[in-house]
Parts: C-alpha cells; sequence; structure tokens
C-alpha cells in the first residue's frame, strides 16, 4: 500500500531585528516541570509499529517526510533568535558540528542558521526527488534508500539537538515546550524501532531521552523491506 506524502517545507525567517538571549548554563530542558510537558499521553511505541498491510520502505518515506516537515515548522518558531551573532557555530551539547556535503566533501564551519538551512535545502532535494521517493504506482525505492533514510535522521537529529541545547528558553518562553517534547519523543522512537540512529549519534542528548523514558532496548524492527 502506497501512503499519501507531502515533502514540501516552509521555513520563514522574521525581519525584526536580531535579539540577543542570554547563553545557558544549564540544561534548562531537563528541569522538571518542562521535562513532564506533552501535547499527546499517546503511546509512542505502539503508533510506530509497521502495519501489516503497509510496505516498509514506504512507512520509512511518510515518517520521514511527515518528521522533516514538523522539525523545519518547530525550528521557525525560534529562527528569529537564531542568528550569526547569537548562534555563530552549531552548537549542540558537548560539541560543535561542521557541515559536510557528502561523505568525502571538506567539513566548513558555520554559523547554526546557515548550517540549518543546509540541513533543509539538502533534505528537501531528496524528499522530492522521484527517483529516491517515488510517489507514483509501479515506482521502487532505490537499493541504497535506508543510507538516504539515515542521513536525513542524522541531519534532523543535529536541528533538535541545537533547538534544546541553545533555544529551549525561548521555545519554553512561546508555550511550545511540549510540541517540541513530543515531536522528540516521537522522533527518536522511531529511530529506534528501526535502527536509523546509532548511540554514538544520540549521545548528546542521552540525557534527554533517558529522562523522557525513551526505551533504547524497544523491540527492533527486523523485517526485510518489501519489494
Amino acid at each position: 500500500m502506497r501512503l499519501k506524502r507531502n515533502g514540501s517545507y516552509t521555513l520563514h525567517r522574521k525581519s525584526k531585528k536580531d535579539r540577543e538571549r542570554p547563553v545557558d548554563q544549564k540544561k534548562t530542558y531537563l528541569d522538571g516541570d518542562v521535562i513532564r510537558a506533552q501535547v499527546t499521553d499517546c503511546d509512542f511505541g505502539a503508533l510506530v509499529q509497521l502495519p501489516d498491510a503497509i510496505d516498509h520502505n514506504e512507512w520509512l518515506a511518510t515518517h520521514t517526510t511527515t518528521f522533516f516537515n514538523h522539525i523545519s515548522l518547530q525550528y521557525s518558531t525560534i529562527s528569529e533568535y537564531c542568528t550569526s551573532q547569537t548562534c555563530p557555530s552549531m552548537a549542540i551539547p558537548g560539541t560543535m558540528l561542521h557541515w559536510q556535503d557528502g561523505e568525502k566533501g571538506k567539513k566548513v564551519k558555520l554559523a547554526a542558521p546557515q548550517y540549518v538551512d543546509c540541513v533543509m535545502c539538502s533534505v528537501q532535494q531528496l524528499v522530492t526527488n522521484e527517483s529516491i521517493f517515488p510517489t507514483k504506482f509501479g515506482h521502487e525505492f532505490p537499493p541504497a534508500f535506508a543510507t538516504y533514510i539515515q542521513r536525513i535522521f542524522r541531519l534532523c537529529f543535529h536541528v533538535l539537538a541545537h533547538l534544546y541545547h541553545s533555544h529551549f528558553r525561548e521555545t519554553v518562553a512561546l508555550d511550545l515546550h511540549s510540541h517540541l517534547n513530543s515531536l522528540y519523543v516521537h522522533f527518536i522512537t522511531f529511530a529506534l524501532q528501526f535502527s536509523l540512529l546509532p548511540p554514538a549519534e544520540l549521545a548528546p542528548l542521552s540525557d534527554l531521552t533517558d529522562a523522557l523514558c525513551i526505551s533504547s532496548a524497544s523491540a527492533p524492527h527486523n523485517r526485510s523491506p518489501r519489494t
């Protein structure tokens, strides 16, 4: 069964003058009151299970485009605070990320908004490429489809990690932290279920994952992709 997908995204940047923000000295996203806030109490572990009637790759494709759209929307809510002045590097907990085009491209330091723009453009090109994300009946997914999905998840995780590390205070001020927490739980639960992100990649937010009780012991999906 083929599911309907929408690979579009909109990233709005406000023209309002950049605002300075204080640098967080502690991990405010681990505070008791905010860590418990979610927009739903649904069982994400059950929600991400592959239904019997759905193709494995189609399930991955549909969720990947949906997560991408939601993460880009979540970022757009604080984009006016993420500037070259406030975020001169793509900082996430414990490290700083460098942008790399492809596996062999040169790593370059970018300010966070430029890094995120690269993420959005790169992922957008992938999810709208008919040869990678086919939408027409009878067109098959490429043999290396899982590799594309893993790259998209890695890049999307980087954006989530930056949101928590550098912009959680603004997210709380906008009363959008419950949305971010729910998005993170859903995203990580799906990634763990289908082994899309290795433990080393998830390490920067392992404390958040533990606090939100996302079990890494969730049984991975072992069925072979259907063709």
